[in-house]
């Protein structure tokens, strides 16, 4: 993939930060918190949830 020079700095800096060995990696990893974060925030996934009423008798 054909990238900036600003792009690879900060694909460089990721990769470091994270012990990668290639930049490929480091946008992969990039994509996948990108994708989790966009997850999490479609499914409403980690908001604290609270028990509606009881059982009734």
């Amino acid at each position: 993939m054909e990238l900036t020079d600003q792009q690879a700095e900060l694909l460089d800096t990721i990769r470091k930060q994270q012990g990668l060995e290639t930049i490929d990696q480091a946008a992969e990893w990039l994509i996948k918190q990108r994708m989790r974060g966009a997850s999490l925030k479609l499914t409403g996934r980690n908001r604290a949830l609270h028990a509606v009423g009881g059982p009734r008798k």
